[in-house]
């Protein structure tokens, strides 16, 4: 087997991209610091940092005092470099959003699915509608944007082109990431949903600072990201994560997905509202589950609640049985819904399932980003490319678009 040899591009690279990513995460900071933060020469980090400033990458944004000496220049990521799109594809519905690089959010498009909502070509018509839509609204141009994350419901195979499987929605080998590409010259990103906010959650939310952990989505769908050692865990085949999926009751409620005794048959948030309809005596409403939290619960609404915080606490006892992480984040419409007013109850429904050792060295929190956190966790996507790459072309790629703003720069640096 042929070994590739590092080349000083390579070594280049993974230098800008280790400042880039020190930058984004670790918020404005001077170049010494910099420099020991990731362990580069000053030399390297001044070559470096100057090259990023003059494409427009990096900018300086205020002065910071020294010890008897001039004031140092403090650096970001500058937000206006580039911009990036991320949607959320939900059984019913498709949500678009625009952010800038300091993940300020500029441009929102939602559209209804209605009974079309697992026809493929009108999910993919729909998110190129809401990208066209979210662009036009921020008034920036399609060169501008840097990237384009998408969140579906499913199996995600990553091992070329972007593959959705998703026995919920009917979708068997849709390679939604051809689709999208045919309709626009932004590059695609598809991703599992829980994934996408797994990772939105870790970097600006309630995972910030684990290394170890897993954060599970209850909403329509339930699934969970699973992070090792600050790495996502994708598997073998794409597929892990599929917390939703594994069996609680032997043959016990049909799941969407077609087996028996899913949890997700048991804890998402549609099978929840029609447990409460049912006792309260009303119509499904799939806002019911926060309504009834909102107020005093008992009687037999009291009984569903207890009954899915009993199949809650089991699954998440598996996820701390399994992985033992140093921390569970609870997101999804129907998980903040039940943390924000039970989280102790949660809390002693997994110590009840757990392995006592393990669970005593894990934290269950509450998700920080809100139910709409797929978009937010979709356009993640395109910004982790952008660092891992040190805001370089991939290797034989296209070079990565400049901002208007950078474009201007240049032009009136190369007129003198």
């Amino acid at each position: 087997m042929e070994t590739r040899r590092t080349t000083v591009r390579d070594v280049r690279r993974a230098n800008r991209a280790s400042l880039l990513t020190d930058l984004f995460h670790g918020g404005r900071q001077s170049r010494q610091q910099l420099g020991d933060t990731t362990a580069l020469s000053q030399a390297s980090v001044s070559n470096l940092i100057g090259e990023m400033i003059d494409e427009g990458l990096v900018e300086e944004a205020g002065l910071v005092g020294s010890d008897g000496g001039r004031p140092r220049a403090l650096l970001r990521v500058a937000p206006g470099y580039g911009y990036v799109a991320g949607a959320d594809v939900g059984p019913t519905r498709v949500l678009v959003e625009l952010y800038d690089l300091a993940m300020s959010r500029l441009g929102v498009a939602t559209y209804a699915l209605g009974e079309r909502g697992g026809d493929p070509r009108l999910v993919a018509a729909k998110l190129l509608e809401g990208l066209a839509a979210v662009v036009d609204e921020a008034g920036v141009q399609p060169s501008e944007v840097l990237g384009f994350g998408v969140g579906v419901t499913g199996v995600v195979d990553q091992t070329c082109d972007p593959v959705v499987h998703s026995q919920t929605n009917g979708w068997d080998g849709v390679p939604l990431g051809a689709m999208l590409r045919e309709g626009t010259g932004v590059p695609v990103f598809v991703e599992n949903g829980a994934k996408a906010v797994g990772q939105a959650e870790m970097w600006f939310g309630a995972g910030r600072g684990a290394r170890h952990a897993v954060i599970v989505m209850v909403g329509a769908g339930v699934g969970a990201a699973v992070v090792m050692d600050g790495r996502g865990y994708r598997g073998a085949n794409s597929n892990a994560g599929e917390w939703g999926h594994t069996t609680l009751v032997y043959d016990g409620d049909r799941c969407r997905c077609g087996a028996r005794g899913c949890l997700e048959a048991y804890i998402s948030s549609d099978r929840v509202d029609a447990r409460l309809a049912e006792a309260l005596g009303c119509e499904p409403d799939p806002g019911l589950l926060p309504r009834v939290l909102s107020g005093p619960v008992d009687g037999p609404a009291a009984e569903v609640i207890t009954q899915t915080i009993g199949y809650l606490g089991a699954g998440i006892a598996g996820l701390i049985n399994l992985f033992s992480p140093e921390r569970i984040v609870l997101g999804g419409r129907a998980g903040l819904a039940l943390g924000e007013r039970c989280l102790p109850e949660i809390r002693a429904a997994s110590a009840r399932y757990a392995l006592r050792h393990p669970y005593s060295k894990t934290r269950i929190d509450i998700g920080q980003l809100g139910p709409d956190a797929v978009a937010m966790g979709a356009a993640t996507l395109p910004i982790a490319r952008l660092l891992t790459d040190g805001g370089l072309p991939a290797a034989g790629g296209a070079p990565i678009p400049f901002s208007r703003a950078t474009q201007r720069r240049q032009i009136s640096r190369a007129r003198g």
